[in-house]
């Protein structure tokens, strides 16, 4: 093994022989909510082994490294709570979108989770790839976190165990309900990915499959996962016209299944649905009132991100993509998709018309080379350009591309982003993957909170807009999560915590990325350390591959 080899080798495994790292000289903003404090912090192997006010002692400083860090803050990690870094893991493990924002922890699993697969879901998952491309050499959700892991990446990673990926295992991607003998089968798996290490159980509610999914069935699946210490968290089956009832509805699940219970990327979508946050936050703030854990995590965007099958009815979906795609070549089936699509009452969550105009719906992704010309414009430039109507355009889309076509929907207001930034339940999450600006990840377009979200909170809201304090912002990017989610040692800067820490500057932290040019990283993180092994210095990442799996609480405890 030649020399560098084996160096990095000690690097990554946070060998005993590393000297001890002292960072001196910046402001401490340890993830507690504490006002902040000019001081020290010391790191050794993977563990925080010491931290003060005011200048290191010479018996800390002896043997170590030392980085004076002046002007900068020092923070714990910070925790995407909605990351889709799924595959752009297997394809870098740099992570460099988020590593630049000071991400340590990447938390997945919004519905559909990399396991547990039966030999159609993996012939299926592969056939379905768009621009990254990868063999699925695992089974179970575990086995899926523990291939990162081995094969190297900077970040850590969780994930919870995703209902659509149960449903799909038992029931096939068909609008039909469980027998009680198959929803026991899932509910046996819902405790296998506890006993893994999955964190809960996680739900995308306006998606075919899992949008056929009744009340109960969510009910019996929660349980499950909350007698493991489970949390639930959902995309709900509404953001919108029936925000109510969806809030309403996780409230239910928590309070039966007795576990906490999350909304992802909570938000207000559609012009006339952004009155409704006070009535939204009241629901909230009583059933909190009640003993019920209920928290949000969000993006600091007005747009959402997703595909074009958020406008179309569910019906049409039945059986998966494929099936989908045969029944739009149908006339008959086509016009009567095309007339619910247009419709403002229709029964299921319509992003499109929300949106209010073709020309706030992005095209991001394509599979289809001949239509890849297409990403940046929108719906609306498209269906010109062809002389159709957005709905005709959509439709025609999705069977040319064979994919369900990367779509941003502008959806939100400036006004209620903002309110929510502020919120002391609320943590953050980018709901993207954390690609490189670079290669494959060129192929296609990223919303920019891809690159952006968490930088965007520490420049804009809490520097410019002044949303939300220093110290609360870091608390809700790292030790609100982790706590929420039941992972101990980690999200605070603690004497005998894993060394997750990030070094900031209040002052420039920034965020570049834009819709018309979103692969532009942040700036103004300058280090970060996984594990006490430094992933990113000077900001740039040095190559070293420390992250690990995070576990949950049940993992091992969980009944069979």
């Amino acid at each position: 093994m030649t020399r560098t080899l084996a160096l990095a080798a000690l690097l990554m495994a946070g060998s005993a022989l590393a000297r001890p790292v002292v960072l001196t000289g910046g402001l401490i903003v340890d993830g507690s909510g504490a006002a902040p404090y000019r001081g020290w912090l010391a790191m050794d192997r993977d563990r925080i082994t010491g931290i003060g006010q005011g200048a290191a002692p010479a018996r800390v400083t002896a043997g170590a490294t030392v980085t004076d860090v002046k002007g900068q803050a020092i923070a714990p990690g910070f925790v995407n709570m909605l990351s889709w870094a799924t595959e752009s893991l297997l394809i870098d493990g740099r992570a460099q979108s988020d590593l630049r924002q000071g991400i340590t922890l990447e938390v997945m699993g919004e519905g559909n989770s990399m396991g547990p697969l039966n030999p159609e879901m993996k012939r299926l998952a592969v056939q379905r790839q768009d621009d990254l491309k990868y063999p699925i050499t695992w089974t179970t959700l575990g086995e899926y976190l523990t291939t990162l892991e081995q094969k190297g990446i900077a970040p850590n990673v969780a994930s919870f165990v995703g209902h659509t990926t149960v449903r799909v295992h038992e029931l096939g991607e068909s609008d039909v309900d469980p027998t009680p003998e198959q929803l026991q089968r899932m509910a046996g798996l819902v405790r296998a990915a506890m006993n893994e290490g999955a964190l809960g159980l996680g739900t995308s509610m306006i998606y075919a499959p899992a949008a056929y999914a009744e009340t109960p069935e969510l009910i019996a699946l929660a349980k499950a996962s909350a007698a493991c210490g489970g949390m639930y968290i959902s995309h709900m089956r509404s953001e919108g016209d029936r925000i109510e009832q969806a809030v309403d509805e996780l409230i239910e699940i928590a309070r039966q299944s007795g576990g906490p219970a999350e909304i992802w990327h909570m938000k207000m979508s559609g012009q006339k649905n952004w009155g409704k946050m006070d009535a939204i936050l009241a629901k909230i703030e009583a059933a909190r009132a009640q003993g019920i854990r209920i928290t949000a995590d969000m993006y600091n965007y007005t747009a959402g991100a997703t595909g074009l099958d958020a406008a179309m009815p569910l019906w049409v979906q039945s059986g998966g993509l494929e099936k989908w795609i045969e029944r739009l070549k149908d006339p008959a089936i086509r016009a009567r998709v095309k007339a619910e699509m247009m419709d403002d009452n229709a029964p299921w969550e319509n992003l499109a018309r929300r949106a209010g105009s073709s020309d706030k719906v992005l095209l991001l992704g394509f599979k289809n080379p001949r239509l890849k010309p297409l990403t940046g414009k929108t719906l609306g430039e498209v269906a010109r350009m062809r002389g159709t109507s957005p709905e005709d355009t959509a439709i025609d889309l999705v069977i040319e591309d064979g994919s369900r076509v990367g779509t941003a929907y502008f959806l939100m207001s400036e006004e209620n982003v903002k309110r929510q930034t502020a919120l002391p339940w609320m943590s953050f999450a980018s709901d993207a993957g954390a690609p490189s600006a670079e290669g494959v990840f060129l192929l296609s377009q990223d919303h920019p909170r891809a690159y952006g979200n968490f930088a965007r909170l520490l420049g804009k809201y809490v520097r410019e807009e002044g949303t939300t304090t220093l110290q609360d912002a870091v608390r809700r990017l790292s030790h609100l999560p982790v706590s929420n989610l039941g992972i101990t040692d980690r999200g605070l800067l603690r004497l005998g915590y894993f060394a997750d820490v990030v070094v900031f500057d209040p002052a420039t932290i920034s965020d570049h990325a834009t819709f018309a040019k979103p692969a532009q990283y942040a700036t103004g993180v300058s280090n970060v350390w996984v594990n006490g092994v430094q992933v990113l210095k000077g900001g740039a990442p040095t190559g070293a591959a420390a992250g690990r799996f995070v576990k949950g609480p049940g993992t091992g405890k969980c009944p069979a």
